[in-house]
């Protein structure tokens, strides 16, 4: 089995509902995401993907979607205010822990058809979470 990793550096803001601690309030991180795609064989090129694929699909959806945004859930409260002050947020239906937005990552990465097996978010350069799929 052949693996190709590629490391994808962005910004963002969340806060945790039904959670006591500090995560609780709005706050940021610069996040790292780390996907990993894997393939049986290499293509005509001697390569899993091209890098350069990756980097233009994925990284190009996390800039313009993620990046320097505030990740928050649908029904968080603070939603209508941030989008009143035209603050961007991009909305999902969990919490916006680093389990969920590694799977959210990996989702996109796999609806576009790259062989995905892994996606690791660095939320902090201690700690991170990882989505390996269904």
């Amino acid at each position: 089995m052949f693996r190709v990793t590629r490391e994808i550096d962005f910004c963002y803001g969340h806060r945790l509902l039904n959670y006591d601690g500090k995560c609780k309030h709005l706050h940021g991180h610069n996040g790292r995401a780390v996907i990993a795609l894997e393939a049986p064989q290499l293509d005509e090129r001697g390569m899993v993907l091209d890098f350069s694929d990756i980097k233009r699909v994925v990284s190009g959806w996390i800039d313009e979607n993620l990046d320097h945004r505030m990740i928050l859930r649908r029904d968080d409260p603070v939603v209508e205010i941030l989008r009143n002050l035209g603050e961007p947020v991009y909305l999902i239906d969990d919490n916006p822990t680093a389990e969920n937005i590694a799977r959210l990552i990996y989702d996109f990465t796999a609806d576009h058809g790259f062989p995905i097996v892994e996606c690791r978010l660095w939320e902090t350069p201690h700690c991170f979470a990882t989505y390996t799929g269904d």
